[in-house]
């Protein structure tokens, strides 16, 4: 591991300014993910600033139903905590997915947030990858892909990203609060807090250097709505998604859908928001063939490789399944 130096900051501020002069500063929250590539050698900063304890670590249900989590809230705490539970169990049901309960009691929101892909390219230094070394190349197209992307990808990058929490966020509509390095602030929904490789996969997200993530806010969720989060992998113990499914919905009295948010995880660079499926199914009743359509409609933009051409179906079947299950609820309450 390269040599570094660290400083614990004592307030935003510092912390952004302490990063901002330093083309080489990272921030660190629980290093769940940071800790790793530092120790892989994929990632070598000369400061580390500590953001842990920051203030930003309270989890605030308001009245209207919505919720403040600061950037520094444990996973643990996050899907343990009664509202969250109460009001949006899809995001609980994604951290429990996501990570043992030890790794939970570590990880904080917004370092799940921000974690890189777990493509094996990517993570070893002996092999070239355009996330960390553009233009090298990405080995991946040709050689092992099973796991990796099927939407948004590129010519330079089939990664997929590996946060199951961020899933849920983006079906719950949250909004991510960022500072910068200036001090002024601005609000991004978690949906467009990534940017998909395109010619410069290196480029994961729309912050700056500096930017800090201070807080995520959740929304009320549609009134009556039922909310879950499927997860389909490899083993039943901790692992990374194959293809998982953030959904929400609301049904009206006569069985059609009011409002219907699908997100989907393990097929794309980013959290992918089906907006197309939601589109096709809001104001519908969600049939069997309704619900196929609609997610073939999704998949129809899927550029799979040869080993993991199987995701295509896999996440038409999860949507279909994650939607009716969720509907057949409302109906038995």
């Amino acid at each position: 591991m390269k040599e570094f130096a660290y400083v614990r900051a004592t307030d935003a501020a510092e912390a952004a300014a302490l990063v901002a002069d330093r083309p080489d500063a990272v921030y660190l929250g629980g290093g769940t993910n940071l800790v790793d590539l530092m120790k892989l050698g994929v990632a070598g900063p000369g400061l580390v600033v500590d953001v842990s304890r920051l203030g930003q670590d309270r989890i605030e249900h308001r009245a209207d139903g919505s919720a403040l989590i600061g950037a520094a809230v444990r996973n643990g705490e996050l899907a343990g905590d009664t509202g969250v539970r109460q009001r949006f169990p899809v995001l609980a049901q994604a951290l429990v997915a996501g990570a043992s309960g030890q790794l939970r009691t570590v990880a904080t929101v917004a370092g799940n947030l921000l974690q890189r892909t777990r493509c094996g390219y990517f993570q070893d230094v002996t092999k070239p990858c355009n996330k960390r070394e553009p233009g090298s190349g990405c080995p991946a197209i040709e050689g092992a892909h099973r796991e990796l992307a099927i939407l948004g990808t590129s010519d330079r990058c089939v990664a997929s990203h590996p946060s199951d929490m961020a899933v849920a966020l983006v079906a719950l509509d949250a909004v991510a609060r960022l500072r910068s390095a200036d001090g002024t602030t601005r609000a991004v929904p978690v949906e467009e807090l990534y940017v998909l490789p395109g010619d410069t996969p290196q480029r994961e997200t729309v912050l700056a250097h500096g930017d800090l993530i201070t807080e995520v806010e959740l929304p009320a969720p549609p009134p009556g709505a039922a909310m879950a989060y499927r997860k389909v992998r490899d083993r039943r113990s901790y692992a990374f998604a194959l293809v998982s499914v953030g959904a929400v919905v609301s049904v009206d009295g006569d069985g059609r859908l009011t409002d219907v948010r699908i997100a989907l995880g393990g097929v794309a660079p980013r959290p992918w928001r089906a907006r197309t499926a939601e589109s096709l199914l809001r104001g519908r009743r969600p049939d069997e063939e309704t619900l196929r359509e609609a997610a073939r409609a999704e998949l129809a933009a899927a550029r799979p490789l040869p080993d993991n051409a199987f995701k295509v179906d896999l996440a038409i079947d999860l949507i279909v399944a994650a939607i009716r299950d969720l509907v057949a609820r409302k109906d038995r309450a």
